[in-house]
């Protein structure tokens, strides 16, 4: 059988927007929800709706481009087409470096999480053994790729509307506490400092932990070049996704923090923090302090499934990625090549090796990793959505006003609602320089942004200038 010459499109909308929820939804619900808790306290609530208004445009925003032009790279190739080559080959490398590093966390957790049943087993191990499942899975076809994360990230959601049902019944039925205190919505309130205890600077300072754990959704972006249909998909994958995650992540939160007292959250008894250790986990915490026999066992289950189905998607995304740069010059022509299945399997091996820092960072310094990775991954996160509105504007400086007009899937409120987005990333961007952990990654990632534009000089720039002076030269001769 000879190889395929291009990807193929046997996603369905089914498929894209379980892959968005798989995505978005990992550690930073499981384990980054307790940080962001203790940064805002009730009011946490608020910061996880304004970012997820805040995302959703970033995502229409991708969507009207997706929508126009489906294609593999996508946002890299928008901001190619839109912003200009060096736009492009940065904001590619960027997502790419977004989607190593956040795995990094997701499989350092699991490594945690295994150790609540197996304690004498070394982590490493069963890092090993999730980084390798994740490799067979994205070697696969893409349609039982998409099969496969269906099902993980459905298993995930129905789990957690279990526990939301399940909380919401404990609220509605007064079933008290293990030791004797009620339950109810009136703990949002009722600890020192009422719902807004941190105060509106302690809402705004949550907003970094609340934006990683969004991270991940545009991939929906990078699936549009494999959708079947993508005008038809990408929309509804769009319109759906932002909502359920807002759901799911206020839901479960708001029912936390009615049965579990939110100064306790993430805190051993002492005081210390237990965010990064499984008895941390604010879920496990919440059904042991109602006296739900193996909730333990149970979360970390799902725990385990969230952080597989995360890693899942975010490679995917990222080889996909890799795939659309190496088409235009831009990645190493060796990771444009695709298996019989049609998958690009040299960007799929390359991301699982890289996979393997997570052994080292986690033996290194494993009571930061945690919270230096998300630190680090909502910089590239954040940086990636201001390229898209960027990109989105470009696009539309571009077109023609009947080309406008034309558009299937248009962002609202262009050009007042994109800019309000790109201002409230800038802000997010620039809290970061007010905690140690995210000040530090903020250096990383300055650091990182300079390498990849020297690299881009090196290596790209020339041949990028002679081929748009090729196209130039060669409307102008169709012009004629």
């Amino acid at each position: 059988m000879s190889q395929p010459k291009q990807l193929m499109r046997r996603l369905s909308t089914r498929h894209i927007r379980f892959i968005a929820l798989g995505s978005a939804i990992g550690t930073g619900l499981f384990l980054g929800s307790s940080s962001a808790i203790q940064a805002a306290g009730p009011a946490v609530l608020l910061a996880y709706m304004i970012a997820g208004a805040a995302v959703f445009l970033v995502m229409r925003a991708l969507g009207e481009m997706a929508v126009h032009r489906p294609v593999a790279g996508s946002f890299s190739q928008y901001a190619y087409d839109y912003l200009g080559p060096m736009a492009g080959f940065i904001t590619g490398w960027t997502y790419i470096f977004e989607m190593v590093i956040v795995p990094i966390a997701d499989v350092t957790a699991i490594g945690g999480y295994m150790g609540y049943w197996f304690p004498g087993i070394p982590p490493w191990i069963w890092v090993l053994g999730t980084v390798l499942l994740i490799a067979a899975i994205n070697l696969m076809s893409v349609r039982v790729f998409g099969e496969l994360e269906f099902w993980f990230s459905l298993l995930k959601v129905v789990t957690i509307l279990a526990l939301i049902a399940v909380g919401l019944g404990l609220i509605l039925f007064g079933i008290g506490s293990s030791d004797g205190k009620p339950v109810g919505v009136h703990n949002l309130w009722a600890y020192e400092g009422g719902f807004f205890a941190k105060g509106w600077d302690g809402l705004i300072m949550s907003l970094t932990m609340v934006m990683f754990a969004f991270g991940g959704i545009e991939v929906i972006g990078t699936s549009a070049g494999e959708a079947g249909d993508p005008q038809r998909a990408i929309p509804r994958a769009i319109n759906s996704v932002p909502l359920r995650i807002l759901v799911f992540y206020i839901g479960t939160i708001f029912v936390l923090m009615c049965i579990y007292p939110w100064p306790e959250i993430g805190n051993h008894a002492d005081g210390t923090s237990a965010a990064a250790e499984l008895h941390g986990s604010p879920f496990v915490s919440m059904f042991e302090y109602v006296g739900i026999k193996y909730a333990a066992s149970l979360l970390n289950i799902v725990v385990i499934t969230a952080a597989i189905s995360a890693v899942n998607s975010d490679i995917f995304g990222a080889g996909r990625m890799m795939y659309g740069m190496a088409e235009k010059g831009h990645a190493p022509e060796i990771f444009g090549r695709l298996s019989k299945n049609g998958v690009p399997w040299v960007t799929v091996i390359t991301l699982i090796v890289s996979l393997l820092v997570a052994i080292v960072l986690n033996a290194l310094i494993p009571e930061r990793a945690f919270a230096l990775v998300a630190a680090l991954g909502t910089f590239a996160t954040v940086w990636v959505w201001v390229m898209i509105l960027f990109a989105q504007m470009g696009m539309r400086r571009k077109l023609s006003r009947e080309e406008i007009k034309a558009l299937k899937f248009p962002v609202p409120g262009y050009p007042v609602v994109p800019m309000l987005a790109i201002l409230f990333m800038l802000l997010t961007i620039g809290l970061m320089t007010l905690q140690e952990d995210t000040r530090l990654a903020l250096c990383a990632g300055g650091i990182w942004l300079v390498a990849i534009t020297v690299i881009y000089w090196g290596c790209c720039a020339s041949r990028d200038k002679k081929v748009l002076a090729e196209k130039a030269r060669q409307q102008d001769v169709a012009d004629v």
